[in-house]
């Protein structure tokens, strides 16, 4: 099985970590733009495996002709290009999966599925913890009943010590897509029908384990991905909430609320300032970028089985493995996108299309694949406290 990762940042550096220990693998080619990342890959992978090549993703052609020697391509890049790049996967006849995050850019993807099928190639996008891992959570726990009255994401990527980070806060992830969270309207389902609602909504205290205890969730966008279309007539009310420690909503919403998230240029006495520029910028200053971090899952599912009422919770407490040089997050992120990646390549997977996760991965199989790699997601079958 041969495989191309697109981006050797962190993200890309977890993809390339997990595929090497495939036996069944043979190469990983990794692509980016700098060889300033590729160089530390290379340097902390030394695997024979492992083909580093500089290349721009805007430069189709040599894009191309990776693309047509190698399986499956994970797209660890920004979401930005993942369109751009699930059409040329498709001219390659290339199985693709990236690590989404922006409906906007999924729904374009899927008006691809046609051609998809007529050339062979599978194409799964929002492949990553939140949307990914949690809605094949959901999915896994949905199949137990026989009938569904909810479902409920609540995922957050957190310094694990958030005393000495601006906001109890540190940078997990893309900055760029962090602001776009906070920014776009969410897609919920209430009342069994589908709703937009803002971002940054309905915060809720959620409780965990020591040393965490009370947390907030609130309303974010990009992590449910196409669970409300999947899900809609089968359930009264589904939502994802992004997880932090208490006081981080309120200090969010006042820097939206001032207009920091907009596109549009201000006029200053210095000349015209875009306020989302200017925000990305000072967050990317201030938010510490090394701190060990830990990642927070909880999954609701309620309903019917035999005539009763019953909850099923999967939980999951995940910290950074710094021996490996992972970050929670990066192993949260990236190991759901390889091992569907590898099962694309395995012929676990073989419809062809523009394909939602929920209704093609194989729930049972990828769990035991996450087990394998220490993820510890812990099951829970339970009376609901209430059921709406």
């Amino acid at each position: 099985m041969k495989f191309l990762v697109l981006g050797a940042g962190k993200m890309g550096y977890a993809v390339a970590y997990d595929l090497i220990r495939g036996s069944k693998v043979e190469k990983v080619v990794v692509a980016d733009s700098s060889t300033e990342n590729l160089k530390e890959l290379v340097k902390r992978l030394p695997d024979a495996k492992i083909i580093p090549v500089e290349l721009d993703v805007t430069n189709e052609e040599e894009l191309a002709q990776l693309m047509g020697e190698i399986d499956v391509a994970v797209s660890c890049i920004t979401y930005k290009h993942n369109y751009e790049l699930a059409k040329i996967a498709l001219a390659t006849k290339t199985h693709f999966v990236d690590l989404g995050g922006n409906e906007e850019i999924v729904a374009k993807e899927f008006m691809l599925d046609e051609l998809a099928k007529e050339q062979g190639v599978t194409i799964i996008p929002d492949l990553g913890l939140a949307p990914g891992l949690v809605s094949l959570l959901a999915v896994s726990a949905a199949e137990s009943f026989d009938e569904i009255y909810d479902i409920r994401l609540r995922v957050g990527g957190l310094p694990a010590n958030p005393d000495d980070c601006f906001m109890d806060y540190c940078q997990v992830f893309s900055i760029d897509g962090l602001i776009n969270e906070y920014n776009e309207d969410c897609t919920v389902l209430r009342d069994g029908k589908i709703f937009s609602v803002p971002s940054l909504s309905d915060n809720e205290s959620i409780e965990f384990p020591r040393p965490f205890g009370t947390m907030e969730a609130f309303n974010t966008s990009g992590g449910i991905s196409t669970l409300p279309q999947s899900y809609l007539g089968r359930v009264q009310h589904l939502d994802y909430k992004t997880i932090r420690y208490p006081g981080h909503c309120d200090a969010i919403h006042m820097l939206k609320e001032l207009g920091m998230m907009s596109k549009e240029a201000v006029e200053t006495a210095s000349g015209p300032v875009v306020p989302r520029d200017l925000l990305f910028k000072l967050l990317s200053d201030k938010l510490p970028k090394d701190e060990p971090d830990v990642v927070l899952v909880r999954v609701m599912v309620s309903g019917l089985k035999d005539k009763k009422p019953v909850q099923i919770v999967w939980d999951c407490i995940d910290y950074a493995d710094q021996a490996a040089g992972l970050t929670a997050m990066m192993r949260m992120t990236a190991f759901p996108a390889s091992i569907v990646a590898q099962m694309i390549a395995r012929g676990d997977i073989t419809e062809r299309g523009v394909l939602r996760q929920e209704t093609t991965v194989p729930t049972k199989l990828f769990l035991a694949e996450m087990d394998g790699r220490g993820i510890r997601l812990q099951m829970t079958e339970r009376a609901p406290a209430h059921i709406k």
